[in-house]
C-alpha cells in the first residue's frame, strides 16, 4: 500500500490523494474497488474497461471485503500524468536529488553536533534533539520552515523530509534553526554541497519499471497538452452532454467553485500545521460546518471521512461506540431495507454488525409491517437502521417519521444515508424526521465532480447524543475521542471543501431550496414524458416520483431480444452517457437529471429514449433482426461510417447519425462494444513487451 502524494499531488491541508493497494497475481479478484482490464471490442481493437464491472459489494452485500464506492481517480490522473511526463529516467534523477540532499542535511547536522537516526533513510530524517525541541522548531518558524516535532519518552526528536522542491537554500536554514550561525552555514553549505546519497546494495531497484510507451513520448508541455487533450476528447463528460445517473446526482461543478483549489494557500499547506497558521481554513470549516448543520438539523460535523462508505462506517462506529458507553455491548443488529445502496450492508459487517434485511412493498416503500416485526425481534440486540430518504428506489418514504419512531422505540439509533440529499436541501431536515446520524455526499449535492470515480468527500452529521463518538485523530484536540481516526487527516480531504463552502455562499438559502425544488421537478418531468414508452417502476400515492425515476426494460428481454446494455450502448450514439444500469433492480435505468439541465437537454434526453423505444419496436414487429439491430451492435464509431464492407441490415447513417444528433456535434465512441468475457477472462493489464503495446499507443 501506498500513497501516490510524492507524485505532484498537493497536500492540500490533507488530500485529496490517490492511494494504491498491489497484491500478488493470486490475491487479484479480492482486491476491493475498480480494475482496469484490458478486453477487445467488436473489432478485436484492444479496448480498456472496468475489470470489476460491478463494484463487489453490490453482489456480496454483507460480505464484501470492502465497502468502498469512491477511487480518488482524478487525483490518480494527476499522479499518472507526472509519471508520463518525467518517466523513468526523469523519476531516477528526482529520487537521486531527493537522497543526495537529504545526505547533504545528514552530514551537516551530524557536524552540529546532532544524533540522527536511523542509520539508514532515504528522504525523511529523525533528529534528536532532547530538551532543545521547542527552541528549534521556534527558530525554523522564524525562518519560514515548519519541522514536525515527534515526541518520545525517550529522547524528544524532530522529523525532517525533503522531495525535488527541497534546494541547498532549504537545507542552509535547517541547519540555522538548529543553531548554526549564518555566515558559518553558507560555508557548510559550500564544503558539503557534493556529498552524495548511497542506498546499500540490497536496496536498490535494477529491474526495469514504466515499460509502456506513453511513458517515453510525452518530454515536451506541449506534447503533454495534446496526449491529455486526446485523453480528454474520448470522453463523454458533464461538458459534452447531461449524465443522468441516477444516485450519483451529476450536477454542475461551477468554475468559480473550483478555482481556489489551485491557490497556494490552499494546495500548498500541510495538515499538521500548528492551528494559528490555518486559521483561513479553520474558517472555512466552521462556516461550512454551520451552513450544513442548519441544512441538516444535526447539532455537529465531522469533515474526516473521504467518501460516502468511510462516512457509512464512521458513523456506524459511532453508533456502536454509543450503544458500548452505555453497557449495551450486545447491540451489534443492523436493520437494512432490500433497497438500500450495497455499500450498507458492506459498512454494517465492516462496523462488526450483523445485518438483518427488510422487506420493501410494491411501491418501493420500506414494509412497515416487516420493520416492526424485525425490530420487535431484535429488541434487545437492536443497534440501527440504515436507511435512504427518498429511497434508492425514487420515492419518497412516506412512513419516514414512523420508521424512525419504531427503531427508537427499540432502542436502536437511525443512521441516514446522504446519497439522496439533493432532494431534501431546503425542504427536509433528516435530524428533524428521526436520523441520529447520517452522511453528506459532498460530491453529489455539494458539487464536487465526481472525478471519474473520486476525490469525494462524506463528511458525517450526528445529533448532540453522539458528538462524543465522532472520529478524533491524534494531531487535534479531539484525538481522545472514544473513535479513533478514519481518515490519515484530520479534516480528510480538506482542500475540495473549498468547493462546497463557496457553493452554498453563493447559492444561499433560497437559492439552495430551489436547487431541490427544481431537481424533484425535472425527474418529474422526465418520467412524465417516458411513462406512455417505458414502464416506471415506482411512484409515490399521488403518481410523482422524487429526484430520480426508474424505467423497466425487463419486458425487452423476451419481445425484442434486447437488454438494457443494448439500450445504455445505443444512447452513446445519441451522444448521452447511459443512467444506472440495473440498480437497484436488474433490469432497469434509474435516471437522475439534477437541476443543473435545462428544458431543452430534457427533451433532447427524452427525445432520444423515446427513438430508442421505436428502434427497439421495429425487432419486436419483425421489420428489424434480433440478432442484427441498431442496438444490438452499439455503439458506433468512425469505423463503422467509414466501412466499405459495412453488412448490416441497417443504413450506416442510421446507425451513426440517429434521429435528431447534428453530425457537427457528434459525439464518437473511441470503440465499439467492448467484449465483457473477454475482459473477465483478462482480469489485469499486465505489461507486456513494449511493441504490443505500440498500436494502442498510438
Amino acid at each position: 500500500v501506498g500513497s501516490m502524494q510524492r507524485f505532484g499531488v498537493p497536500m492540500g491541508y490533507g488530500g485529496p490523494h490517490a492511494a494504491y493497494i498491489a497484491t500478488k497475481d493470486a490475491h487479484k479478484r479480492a482486491l476491493p474497488g475498480r480494475i482496469v482490464g484490458v478486453s477487445v471490442d467488436g473489432r478485436g481493437n484492444p479496448a480498456y474497461r472496468l475489470a470489476l464491472q460491478t463494484r463487489e459489494q453490490h453482489i456480496r452485500r454483507e460480505k464484501a471485503t470492502s465497502n468502498i464506492c469512491t477511487a480518488q481517480v482524478l487525483l490518480a490522473v494527476v499522479a499518472s500524468m507526472y509519471a508520463v511526463y518525467h518517466g523513468p529516467e526523469g523519476l531516477i534523477a528526482i529520487a537521486r536529488r531527493v537522497h543526495d540532499i537529504s545526505a547533504v542535511l545528514r552530514a551537516g547536522l551530524v557536524k552540529l553536533g546532532f544524533a540522527v537516526r536511523p542509520g539508514m533513510a532515504f528522504d525523511t530524517l529523525t533528529i534528536e534533539t532532547g530538551e532543545r525541541s521547542a527552541e528549534i522548531l521556534a527558530r525554523a518558524r522564524e525562518l519560514g520552515m515548519h519541522l514536525r516535532h515527534v515526541r518520545s519518552a525517550q529522547v524528544d526528536c524532530i522529523g525532517i523530509s525533503c522531495d525535488e522542491t527541497t534546494t541547498l537554500d532549504t537545507v542552509e536554514r535547517v541547519w540555522r534553526a538548529f543553531g548554526d550561525l549564518p555566515e558559518a552555514a553558507a560555508q557548510r553549505r559550500v564544503a558539503l554541497a557534493n556529498v552524495k546519497g548511497e542506498l546499500p546494495k540490497e536496496l536498490r531497484r535494477t529491474s526495469s519499471f514504466l515499460q509502456h510507451p506513453v511513458f517515453h513520448n510525452y518530454r515536451s508541455e506541449t506534447e503533454l497538452l495534446r496526449y491529455m487533450r486526446r485523453l480528454a476528447d474520448r470522453d463523454l463528460a458533464l461538458d459534452r452532454t447531461m449524465i443522468p445517473l441516477g444516485s450519483c446526482t451529476m450536477k454542475l461543478n461551477a468554475t468559480a467553485e473550483m478555482m481556489p483549489l489551485t491557490w497556494p494557500e490552499f494546495a500548498d499547506l500541510h495538515p499538521f500545521v500548528p492551528a494559528e497558521y490555518a486559521k483561513g481554513y479553520a474558517r472555512l470549516t466552521d462556516e461550512l460546518s454551520a451552513t450544513l448543520c442548519k441544512i441538516t438539523g444535526y447539532d455537529a460535523i465531522s469533515f474526516q471521512p473521504n467518501s460516502g462508505a468511510q462516512g457509512e462506517y464512521a458513523g456506524l462506529l459511532a453508533i456502536r461506540a454509543y450503544h458500548r458507553a452505555r453497557g449495551e455491548h450486545q447491540r451489534t443488529v443492523c436493520l437494512i431495507p432490500a433497497s438500500a445502496h450495497g455499500t450498507n450492508p458492506a459498512s454494517a459487517h465492516m462496523a462488526g454488525m450483523d445485518v438483518v434485511v427488510v422487506r420493501c412493498d410494491d411501491r418501493g416503500n420500506i414494509d412497515l409491517d416487516d420493520l416492526r416485526a424485525q425490530a420487535k425481534l431484535h429488541a434487545g440486540r437492536l443497534a440501527a437502521i440504515m436507511i435512504t430518504y427518498p429511497s434508492t428506489h425514487g420515492v419518497f418514504e412516506e412512513e419516514i417519521r414512523a420508521i424512525c419512531a419504531v427503531v427508537h422505540q427499540h432502542g436502536g439509533q437511525v443512521y441516514l444515508d446522504g446519497a439522496n440529499l439533493n432532494a431534501q436541501v431546503g425542504l427536509a431536515r433528516p435530524a428533524d424526521y428521526g436520523a441520529d446520524v447520517g452522511h453528506l455526499n459532498l460530491h453529489k449535492t455539494f458539487c464536487i465532480p465526481h472525478g471519474g470515480g473520486g476525490p469525494g468527500m462524506g463528511p458525517i452529521g450526528v445529533k448532540a447524543h453522539l458528538i462524543p463518538f465522532l472520529p478524533g485523530h491524534p494531531e487535534t484536540a479531539d484525538g481522545q475521542s472514544a473513535v479513533g481516526p478514519v481518515s490519515a487527516a484530520p479534516y480528510g480531504s480538506a482542500s475540495i471543501l473549498v468547493i462546497p463552502w463557496l457553493y452554498c455562499l453563493m447559492m444561499g438559502g433560497a437559492g439552495l431550496t430551489a436547487a431541490s425544488e427544481v431537481a424533484i421537478l425535472n425527474a418529474n418531468y422526465v418520467a412524465k414524458r417516458l411513462e406512455s414508452h417505458y414502464p416506471l417502476l415506482y411512484k409515490g400515492r399521488y403518481g410523482r416520483v422524487a429526484h430520480e425515476c426508474i424505467i423497466d426494460l425487463r419486458q425487452f428481454k423476451n419481445s425484442a431480444g434486447v437488454s438494457v446494455e443494448d439500450v445504455a450502448k445505443r444512447l452513446i450514439d445519441y451522444g448521452f452517457h447511459a443512467p444506472t444500469m440495473s440498480f437497484p433492480v436488474a433490469g432497469t435505468l434509474m435516471i437522475e437529471p439534477t437541476e443543473s439541465e435545462s428544458l431543452a437537454e430534457l427533451d433532447r434526453f427524452c427525445d432520444a429514449m423515446i427513438a430508442i423505444r421505436a428502434e427497439i419496436r421495429t425487432v419486436e414487429e419483425g421489420r428489424a433482426s434480433r440478432e442484427d439491430n441498431l442496438l444490438k451492435n452499439a455503439p458506433h464509431t468512425a469505423l463503422d461510417l467509414a466501412d466499405e464492407h459495412w453488412q448490416h441490415s441497417y443504413a450506416r447513417a442510421q446507425a451513426c447519425f440517429p434521429q435528431g444528433v447534428p453530425p457537427a456535434e457528434k459525439y464518437w465512441s473511441p470503440v465499439n462494444r467492448v467484449d465483457n468475457a473477454y475482459g473477465d477472462r483478462n482480469l489485469i493489464c499486465s505489461c507486456l513487451p513494449t511493441e504490443m503495446y505500440r498500436p494502442a499507443a498510438e
